[in-house]
């Protein structure tokens, strides 16, 4: 749990800087405040604060995270993290639809656009997983190119993956992979 502790305490913080820096929003995205972040805080509800406060975040972001590059790399994280375990089962479909659908950020883009691009990179994980990956990681790669986009991708990983209140090792793992793929430390998420 120390984890969510400690990326819930860098959400806050990122949104304190976003805030008192309404002019730009590099401070937001760049996680500037991450290398010296408390890993002290409350350990209440810090699963449904965390994903809320990276909500807000990307919410923040949203007149900038307009790129079909965010939008197809968003779609292919979050089949990455729906298929992290290896499968995944109609009620998790489902589920991951209904959380993409509802996403403050991802309400840029149409949605049969997302439901196209999502459904697509399950599919082809659900085939055959390390095709599937390399695939998704290579839309994901497609974000390297802004910051704002790349890290703003990580953070609807982490939103996507904590939605269930339950972070596990294989999707951290898939978050680290996406990391190395956009250029970003790890890390710089508690990763």
């Amino acid at each position: 749990m120390a984890l969510f502790d400690r990326l819930k305490d860098q959400a806050k913080n990122l949104q304190q800087q976003a805030q008192g820096g309404r002019g730009t929003t590099t401070g937001a995205a760049g996680h500037g405040g991450s290398h010296g972040g408390s890993h002290s805080g409350s350990r209440g509800g810090s699963r449904a604060q965390l994903v809320g406060v990276l909500k807000t975040q990307l919410g923040s972001l949203k007149t900038e995270l307009k790129s079909g590059a965010y939008r197809d790399a968003s779609m292919a994280m979050c089949a990455l993290v729906a298929a992290a375990d290896g499968h995944v089962d109609a009620a998790e479909m489902q589920q991951m639809e209904s959380l993409i659908l509802s996403n403050e950020v991802l309400q840029n883009f149409p949605p049969e656009q997302l439901r196209t691009r999502f459904h697509k990179h399950v599919d082809q994980l659900t085939r055959n997983f390390p095709q599937g990956k390399a695939e998704a990681l290579q839309d994901i790669a497609k974000a390297a190119k802004k910051p704002t986009e790349a890290r703003a991708v990580i953070q609807t990983g982490i939103v996507i993956a904590g939605a269930d209140g339950h972070f596990s090792q294989a999707e951290q793992s898939i978050l680290r992979e996406a990391c190395a793929t956009l250029g970003l430390q790890p890390a710089e998420f508690q990763l």
